[in-house]
């Protein structure tokens, strides 16, 4: 079937939260096959684990028929190497936060799957343009033809969490990224039933240069003592409409989540104003990281 993103299989590499939320709304909702790789078995099996569930709950609310939750988890099946993805159009990366390791993560990518697949990152803060320049193979000048063709297949598709809720996409174009690129990605996206936002490739993007600098601020307001936990959260579900307070939010999150991207905003700027709270940086060294820890600045029942 002719397709205007033309992503006849997709590659995702992370099965983590992140990684496995963009292959259900891949599978579910852009109906394209998805191949689902993580150097860690049990990763793998945790996340199709929670793809079964979140499936079974849209069958159980009567979101979703049987038969089509049944079709869409057939789509997605996992890949034990990055070669086994080579033949995939496009190629989504979600692990943690590193520039080296996100490098290194393209620098396979451009060795090892086709030559025309889109390599799209799904960093909410790490410069695009910095991860499309590892790509270029070493001697090759960055303004030469075949440069421009590897690196002009890099981009940002930065999907929120959790996937399968949040409505929107941030869709950043590195220095290097081609038009077309851009577009089968837009395109790509909204078939995963996703709004797309578009974002310079500055620390953070549009989305996080905003968020993180507010719940750094709400950290620091608790740091010194100005309101408790549950005031501040309170503050802002009840007086600012917000779903959940910025404590809370960190927690979902991730607290080494919300550290890295600041220390990137601080790193990427200099400016004093992206300083990450000492209290976040105790949270991380205590391994307090939120939700997924079973403790931040709540703690959960996991």
């Amino acid at each position: 079937m002719s397709i205007a993103h033309g992503i006849k299989r997709l590659g995702v590499l992370g099965a983590g939260q992140m990684g496995t939320g963009i292959a259900f709304v891949s599978a579910l909702h852009a109906k394209v096959p998805v191949l689902l790789h993580d150097k860690s078995a049990h990763q793998i099996s945790k996340g199709l684990s929670l793809i079964d569930k979140l499936l079974a709950k849209d069958v159980s609310k009567g979101r979703l028929q049987a038969s089509d939750a049944a079709d869409a988890r057939a789509r997605i099946q996992t890949a034990d190497s990055v070669e086994a993805m080579r033949d995939v159009d496009m190629v989504v990366e979600a692990v943690s936060e590193n520039l080296d390791l996100k490098r290194a993560i393209f620098r396979e990518f451009a060795a090892k799957i086709r030559p025309d697949a889109i390599l799209a990152t799904n960093t909410s803060s790490i410069s695009i343009t910095k991860i499309a320049g590892a790509v270029i193979p070493e001697g090759e000048p960055a303004a030469g033809e075949v440069a421009k063709a590897v690196s002009g297949r890099v981009v940002g598709l930065h999907f929120f969490n959790p996937v399968p809720v949040m409505k929107l996409v941030e869709l950043i174009s590195a220095v290097q990224t081609s038009q077309d690129t851009l577009n089968r990605s837009r395109a790509f996206a909204e078939a995963c039933g996703k709004e797309v936002a578009t974002s310079q490739d500055v620390p953070g993007f549009v989305s996080n240069a905003l968020l993180m600098p507010f719940i750094n601020e709400a950290i620091m307001c608790l740091e010194k003592g100005v309101a408790t936990r549950d005031d501040i959260d309170k503050t802002f579900r009840l007086g600012m409409a917000h779903p959940m307070g910025p404590l809370q939010l960190a927690d979902f999150i991730g607290l080494d989540t919300c550290l890295s991207i600041q220390q990137t905003l601080y790193k990427g700027t200099s400016d004093s104003k992206y300083r990450p709270s000492v209290l976040l940086e105790r949270m991380v060294d205590a391994q307090y990281l939120g939700k997924k820890s079973g403790r931040g600045f709540y703690e959960y029942n996991n």
